[in-house]
C-alpha cells in the first residue's frame, strides 16, 4: 500500500517506476517555478531529495490524502526543514491539495511557510527548521507506536551537513538502544552545505560505520536511481530488530546544469530566465504553465498588499521610507557593519573566528576573505552551535579573543545552557553574534526569526548586550565589545537593509544612550536630526519619549517626524544601543521630564520594554508621578514567512504603529 482510502483499505493509486521518475521530474519543475515566484528559498537540496520525495509520498508511505490525520498512516519528519518545498510538492502530488498551490511558497499568510509548520498545513507531521532535531522527534514517534502496539513506520529525512549536529547522534544512539525497527532515517548525501563541501567544513564520514556502531541496519544507494530508492525504502519498512539508515548519494541541484554541485545554490532561488532554462533542461516546457502559476502568485501578493495597507494607520501624508521628495534615506544591512569591523580588526593575532555554516550570510567570513594569512585563525565547526560555543570558551581560556555567530535564534537559544554554564559562569571573554534578529529576517519564517534572544541573554549574569541601530553603529559596537569589554558579550543585528542614521562623527559611548531630536524636515533624513550623548542633553520639555533599540531606532525617528508634522508633538527619541548595562539615568530623566514613554523593539514585546519599566519604576524620582507607559513589539506570537518590510507592517512594528501607541498615551 501507499496512497490508500483508509475507510475501506483500498489503494487510491499506484505508480510504476517510470511514473515515479516522471513525477520526480515534474516536481523538480514545479519547484523551480515556486522558488522563482517566492524570490527566495533553497534550490540545491530541494532538487537533490526529489526522487526520494516522489518514491516516499507516491509509492512507499501509507497515507490517505483525504484523511491527513488517519491514525494508521506512516509518519514522515523533514528534519531538514529548509527543504520544505519538496515536502509541499510531495503532499500536493499525493493529492492533499492542488499542487499548484505550492506556488504561494513563502508568501505572507500562506500555508506554505519557508520552513514547514504542522499547525498550518495538514500532512506536515512536525514544525522543523532548526537542524538536528527531526531524528529525535522520530524516536519519540517510534517509541509511541511501540507502546501502543501500532504497525506504522516513521521516516525521518536529513542532510549530510545536518548530521554535524550532536543531537543527531544522541537520537541515533537511542534508536539503536531501543531497537526501533519502525524507524527509517534517510540521509541526503549531496556533499554540500552553505559554507562549501561537507568534507571541508566538517567531515562526517564514514557515516555507514557510525550508524553501524550505534546498532542500525544501513543501506547505501544512489539517491537518483528510482529502482534503488524504492527497494531501499521497502527494505527499511520490512527490516526487523533495528532501525534503518538509508544513505542516499545525490547531487545538489540535480537536473539543472548551472545548479549541480554548486554550494552557492543552497539558499538561492532562480530568476525567471534561469527558471525557463531549467524547465527546458528538464524537458518540461509546455508541460508546466509557468506564466499561469506566476500570475497566481502575483495575484495572491496583490491581495496581501491591499490587506496590509488597510492595517497601516493613516496620516496626512505617506511617510513610508523614501516615499516623499524629502527625508530620503540610504539603507544598508546592520550585519554589514559586523563584517566590516572583523575585516578591519582581524590583524590582532588574538582574534579567532568560528564559522557555523552561514558565515557569508552573517558576514563573519569577512574576517579572512581578503586576508588569507588569517585563515589559520578561522575555525569552521559546521552546523554545531552547542559544541562551537564551548570551543570558543576553550579558546578564551587560553587568551584568545573568539568570535562566533549564527542566526540569533540559534546562537542564543540552541546553545543557551552552554552560554550560561561554560561561557558566562566561567566569565570567558567570548563575543557572540546574534544575526538576523527580528521578523525582518523575512521568508525563512518563524524558525529563523530571533524574537526571544534578548530575554535569553539578559537573564544571564555578567552578560553584556548591544543592539546597535544601523550598520555604522554596528561596526563601532563590534569593535568596542571586542577590545574594551572583557567577559561574555552578545551583539544583535538584522539581516535586511535598514536606514543609515549615524555617521562616524555620531557619538557612541558603550553603556550610555543617545538622545535624538528632530530639527526639521530636510532633503536627507539623517540631516533632519541631532544626536547627542544622553548625559549632555538638556531638557526641551518634549511631549513624550520613544525608547528604541536596533533598527527600530530609525522607525522611532520616523515616528517623531509624523508626530511633529501631523500633531505638533515634540518627541525625545532615545537610542538604547546598550541593553545591558542599561543607561538608567537617561531613561529616568525621560520619564520624569516628558511623562510619557513608548518602547519600541523588533522582539517579543518586553524584551527591552520590561527592562526599561523595571529601571524607571524603581527610581525614587518616579515615585508618586503620573507615568504613562506603552510598548511596541511582537505580541506574544511566533514569526511568519513574508517579505521583510511586509512583516514589519504585519507585526505592527512600523513608525505608524509607534505613532498610534503614542497618540493613545498622549491623548
Amino acid at each position: 500500500m501507499s496512497l490508500v482510502n483508509s475507510s475501506n483499505g483500498k489503494t487510491r493509486k499506484t505508480y510504476t517506476l517510470p511514473e515515479l521518475q516522471e513525477a520526480a521530474k515534474m516536481m523538480r519543475g514545479m519547484n523551480l517555478v515556486a522558488l522563482t515566484a517566492a524570490g527566495s528559498g533553497h534550490s540545491g537540496g530541494t532538487m537533490s531529495i526529489m526522487d526520494i520525495t516522489a518514491a516516499l509520498y507516491l509509492h512507499i508511505a501509507n497515507l490517505d490524502p483525504e484523511k491527513p490525520d488517519w491514525d494508521g498512516r506512516d509518519r514522515v519528519i523533514w528534519s531538514t526543514g529548509h527543504k520544505a518545498p519538496s515536502l509541499y510538492l510531495g503532499l500536493g502530488m499525493a493529492g492533499y491539495y492542488d499542487v499548484e498551490e505550492v506556488v504561494l511558497l513563502r508568501r505572507l499568510w500562506s500555508k506554505y511557510q519557508g520552513h514547514p509548520h504542522w499547525l498550518k498545513l495538514p500532512g506536515v507531521e512536525a514544525s522543523t527548521g532548526s537542524l538536528g532535531q527531526g531524528m529525535s522527534i522520530g524516536v519519540g514517534l517510534a517509541l509511541a507506536a511501540k507502546l501502543d502496539k501500532k504497525g506504522h513506520s516513521i521516516f525521518t529525512i536529513h542532510g549530510d551537513g545536518e548530521v554535524q549536529e550532536g543531537q543527531i547522534w544522541e537520537a541515533a544512539m537511542e534508536a539503536g538502544h531501543f531497537k526501533l525497527d519502525n524507524l527509517i532515517s534517510i540521509v541526503d548525501i549531496n556533499r554540500l552545505q552553505i559554507d562549501g563541501w561537507v568534507k571541508d567544513v566538517m567531515d562526517v564520514e564514514p557515516l555507514k560505520d557510525k550508524f553501524l556502531a550505534f546498532g542500525w541496519h544501513v543501506i547505501e544507494i544512489d539517491g537518483h536511481d528510482m529502482a534503488q530508492v524504492v527497494k531501499a525504502l521497502e527494505q527499511g519498512k520490512a527490516n526487523t530488530g533495528k532501525p534503518t539508515a538509508i544513505l542516499a548519494k545525490t547531487i545538489k541541484g540535480k537536473g539543472i546544469s548551472f545548479m549541480e554541485d554548486q554550494a552557492g545554490w543552497h539558499g538561492k532561488s532562480p530568476s525567471k530566465d534561469q527558471m525557463v532554462q531549467g524547465l527546458t533542461e528538464l524537458g518540461l516546457i509546455g508541460k508546466i504553465d509557468y506564466d499561469k502559476l506566476l500570475k497566481k502568485a502575483n495575484d495572491y501578493q496583490a491581495a496581501v498588499d491591499v490587506k496590509l495597507e488597510a492595517k497601516q494607520p493613516k496620516f496626512s501624508r505617506d511617510y513610508w521610507w523614501n516615499k516623499l521628495d524629502v527625508m530620503k534615506v540610504k539603507m544598508d544591512p546592520t550585519r554589514m557593519g559586523f563584517g566590516r569591523a572583523l575585516k578591519k580588526l582581524g590583524a590582532d593575532e588574538r582574534m579567532v573566528c568560528l564559522g557555523m555554516d552561514i558565515s557569508g550570510s552573517i558576514t563573519i567570513s569577512q574576517f579572512y576573505e581578503d586576508h588569507p594569512e588569517r585563515k589559520p585563525r578561522w575555525i569552521s565547526v559546521g552546523i554545531a552551535e552547542q559544541s562551537g560555543t564551548c570551543v570558543a570558551a576553550g579558546l578564551a581560556r587560553e587568551g584568545k579573543l573568539p568570535v562566533f555567530g549564527n542566526y540569533g535564534v540559534f546562537s542564543s537559544g540552541r546553545n543557551l545552557d552552554q552560554i550560561r554554564t561554560t561561557v558566562a559562569y566561567g566569565e570567558f571573554n567570548v563575543l557572540i553574534a546574534g544575526a538576523h534578529g527580528g521578523v525582518s529576517v523575512g521568508p525563512d519564517g518563524a524558525t529563523h526569526q530571533a524574537l526571544e534572544d534578548i530575554f535569553n541573554m539578559c537573564g544571564i549574569p555578567g552578560m553584556h548586550i548591544s543592539v546597535p541601530c544601523d550598520s555604522v553603529e554596528t561596526e563601532k559596537a563590534t569593535a568596542h565589545l571586542l577590545f574594551n569589554i572583557v567577559g561574555p558579550k552578545y551583539i544583535r543585528f538584522a539581516r535586511e537593509a535598514t536606514p543609515i542614521i549615524t555617521t562616524e562623527a555620531t557619538p557612541f559611548k558603550y553603556g550610555e544612550a543617545n538622545v535624538i531630536r528632530l530639527r526639521g524636515e530636510k532633503p536627507n533624513f539623517i540631516d533632519a536630526f541631532e544626536t547627542v550623548l544622553a548625559s549632555q542633553y538638556k531638557n526641551e520639555k518634549e511631549h513624550l519619549s520613544i525608547i528604541a533599540c536596533g533598527p527600530m531606532v530609525p522607525e522611532a525617528m520616523r515616528a517623531a517626524w509624523i508626530l511633529k508634522s501631523d500633531f505638533g508633538l515634540e518627541t525625545r527619541v532615545i537610542n538604547v544601543h546598550t541593553i545591558k548595562p542599561l543607561d538608567v539615568e537617561a531613561l529616568v530623566r525621560a520619564i520624569v521630564e516628558t511623562g510619557v514613554i513608548v518602547t519600541a523593539e523588533e522582539h517579543q514585546v518586553g524584551g527591552m520594554g520590561n527592562l526599561v519599566a523595571a529601571a524607571v519604576l524603581q527610581d525614587a524620582r518616579v515615585h508618586c508621578k503620573c507615568v504613562k507607559f506603552g510598548m511596541v513589539g511582537v505580541k506574544d506570537r511566533f514569526g511568519e514567512s513574508g517579505a521583510p518590510w511586509e512583516l514589519i507592517k504585519e507585526f505592527e512594528l512600523s513608525a505608524e504603529h509607534i505613532v498610534k501607541k503614542a497618540k493613545e498615551l498622549v491623548g
